[in-house]
């Protein structure tokens, strides 16, 4: 059983800028690549590789973030013997992307996504100022939600425009959250980013109701609360607001926070009454008025904020900041 206290693996960044010749590229090359990534590193083109990958672990996944100007990351067939069969989602988040697998070059333009595996040989490459990410996955995981995703090996993945980016998000967040959680928020993050890739490839329709009900659902509302938060500034953040922002109605926005026993207005006054107690307790705002503090939390009526502040904490915003 998990421990829900239990520490996560940290972040690695692994960089190199230089020519691919010399003991520091042999050196990086072998200890960090072939070893740690399971993958072979060279420029995509000339002799300098020019590239940093940031890898997050995320319960059974690996997040890869791959920047810079010149890299090519190989699954050559020395590295085959180590047995590794996981499936590897790559998205060109920052332009035109090159993935191979066995001989098969699939050029993805900006947005589209990929599916490939790390069981044959192929390799992903960039050149010219370039982001992509990577999603590794295990087979028999991503197998349990798709049988039929080896259908979907080396194809663009963007019939579904709205779930590709609706991945990416999705993505994005759980990279920036994946250190903060605990063992188990971290398999309930992966499960629903691995749900929402099955529902992308196609997943069967026993699959694809659980994947809907488990995942789907359950990512739309973190996206829609992440929103919130960065928007609780914005006296104009409405329900209305965020259902047209994510495509959806506003009953159907209703109904994904009422799943969670709350609702969309009683999230959005938790958050701004949390945020305002945490200016008030802040030392770079000691001097700011308690008017400008409501209103930087989103507050337009200070009686209003006042009133709620008290109920909520048990102390007025003057006393919280004495305190």
């Amino acid at each position: 059983m998990d421990n829900p206290n239990q520490t996560q693996p940290s972040a690695l960044a692994i960089a190199y800028e230089g020519v691919a010749i010399g003991q520091s590229y042999e050196n990086w090359r072998e200890q960090l690549c072939r070893s740690f990534c399971r993958l072979d590193a060279e420029p995509s083109r000339g002799d300098r590789i020019d590239c940093q990958i940031t890898l997050v672990p995320l319960s059974h996944l690996t997040l890869a973030t791959a920047q810079g100007t010149s890299g090519r990351f190989s699954r050559t067939r020395e590295l085959l013997s180590d047995g590794c069969d996981d499936f590897v989602l790559v998205s060109a988040t920052g332009g035109p992307v090159h993935v191979t697998r066995k001989g098969q070059s699939v050029a993805l333009s900006r947005s589209q996504m990929c599916l490939t595996e790390m069981s044959v040989p192929g390799d992903v490459g960039f050149e010219g100022n370039r982001h992509f990410t990577t999603t590794r996955i295990p087979r028999r995981a991503l197998l349990s939600i798709c049988p039929r995703a080896e259908d979907r090996l080396s194809q663009p993945l963007d019939e579904n425009s709205t779930l590709v980016a609706m991945i990416a998000r999705y993505y994005a967040l759980s990279s920036e959250l994946a250190q903060d959680l605990d063992a188990t928020g971290q398999r309930m993050t992966a499960q629903h980013l691995l749900d929402l890739i099955g529902l992308l490839l196609g997943a069967d329709r026993e699959e694809k109701e659980l994947a809907t009900q488990r995942g789907y659902s359950a990512a739309r509302l973190e996206l829609m609360k992440r929103e919130v938060l960065d928007n609780l500034d914005r006296s104009e953040l409405t329900i209305g607001s965020i259902a047209l922002a994510h495509g959806l109605t506003v009953r159907h926005v209703q109904r994904l926070f009422a799943q969670t026993g709350t609702s969309f207005t009683e999230f959005v006054l938790e958050q701004r009454l949390v945020q305002a107690r945490r200016l008030l307790s802040e030392r770079q705002h000691r001097h700011s008025k308690i008017s400008a503090i409501a209103y930087a939390a989103g507050f337009n009526d200070l009686s209003y904020f006042n009133r709620k502040f008290r109920k909520r904490f048990g102390l007025t915003p003057t006393d919280t900041r004495a305190a």
